[in-house]
């Protein structure tokens, strides 16, 4: 546990040099969560990695079930270490059309994802919308939270990108990086396991990403969502929000 617990605090420490708002960001998820179903909801995370925005839920809301999905193995090793007995960490491609038959069935509260959908093609995104609108309840949650761009109104998406820039320079020190975070990471024999088999797979992250707000609301709007829109906004860093 100390191992994970220390490869957990590393990654969160390398994530905030790209997102130094970061925990507000999940501050926000969580009240969200709360403010719509309570203190004992049943959540899905998508896209948890090892486990960041799930194990915040569940230190505020420590009666809340969480089920994860990722289906990187080194992330998901680091979940699966870290997790309590009510978070549930699944291994589910959300670009494969079979993912919601991986995990437990719905209904769930809330849907929640946080710096991961953006890796979607658009057919695939609008497909994971349209499974999460089918396992939520009515009235349930679906927030996103990510750098989304208002490409519709580019003048100000340009002054948005020029707000990440500079706080990203002026929170951004000396620490570890992303690459630096897994060329660390191979290194420990601990998972050597996992490492091996994200090699098999051959997994990386697709070169294009799907960061245009109006793309993500019209894929939210089509899977049958009643109302789409952003709650919480710092430059481009955003809580895009739907309701069932």
């Amino acid at each position: 546990m100390g191992v994970t617990t220390t490869w957990l605090d590393r990654w969160d420490a390398q994530q905030e040099t790209y997102l130094p708002e970061r925990e507000e960001r999940f501050e926000v998820l969580v009240d969200l969560l709360e403010a719509t179903a309570g203190p004992r909801p049943r959540v899905l995370d998508l896209a948890c990695g090892p486990g960041s925005l799930a194990l915040r839920v569940l230190a505020r809301l420590p009666e809340a079930s969480v089920v994860g999905v990722d289906t990187d193995p080194v992330l998901l090793a680091l979940a699966r270490a870290a997790a309590p007995a009510s978070l549930e960490v699944v291994d589910a491609d959300l670009r494969r059309p079979d993912w919601p038959d991986r995990i437990p069935a719905g209904p769930y509260d809330a849907v929640l994802s946080t710096t991961a959908l953006h890796w979607l093609e658009p057919d695939a995104l609008r497909s994971v919308y349209a499974a999460c609108a089918r396992l939520l309840r009515p009235g349930g949650l679906l927030a996103n939270g990510d750098h989304l761009h208002d490409l519709e109104s580019p003048k100000l998406d340009e002054l948005a990108r020029e707000l990440d820039r500079r706080r990203t320079e002026r929170h951004t020190g000396d620490g570890e990086d992303w690459s630096g975070w897994w060329d660390a990471i191979r290194a420990d024999p601990e998972l050597s396991q996992a490492v091996a088999e994200r090699d098999r797979l051959q997994f990386e992250h697709p070169e294009k990403t799907e960061t245009n707000l109006a793309v993500h609301e019209h894929a939210l709007r089509d899977a049958g969502f009643d109302e789409v829109g952003v709650l919480w906004r710092k430059g481009t860093n955003a809580v895009l929000v739907a309701l069932r």
